[in-house]
């Protein structure tokens, strides 16, 4: 009778055994799936970030050609105005026709 009670508990170790593999197989499986789905998100995400990224470089770009444009027009307006002063001031050393 003990080899036969040996055989019955050998027979249920190796099926608890292969519970226990199959359990960790299939949360492998699971796992793989999570993890392949992340990516696909992260990958999604990249791509996304891309194309933010790409679009405030060209609104930097714009933002500098609009920057020079306007510290031009700036420097053309300063000198306008220093030359109606200097202008001003001839009128003002100039004697007045009485």
């Amino acid at each position: 009778m003990s080899v036969r009670v040996a055989e019955e508990a050998s027979a249920q170790v190796s099926a608890d055994d292969f519970q226990a593999l199959e359990q960790k197989v299939y949360r492998t499986i699971e796992l793989y799936k999570a993890a392949r789905e992340a990516r696909t998100v992260a990958e999604r995400d990249v791509n996304r970030l891309r194309e933010q990224l790409e679009e405030r470089e060209e609104e930097v770009e714009t933002l500098r050609r609009q920057m020079v444009q306007l510290r031009r027009e700036r420097e053309e307006i300063r000198g306008r105005v220093e030359k109606m002063l200097q202008h001003i001031e001839t009128v003002e050393e100039q004697p007045a026709a009485s």
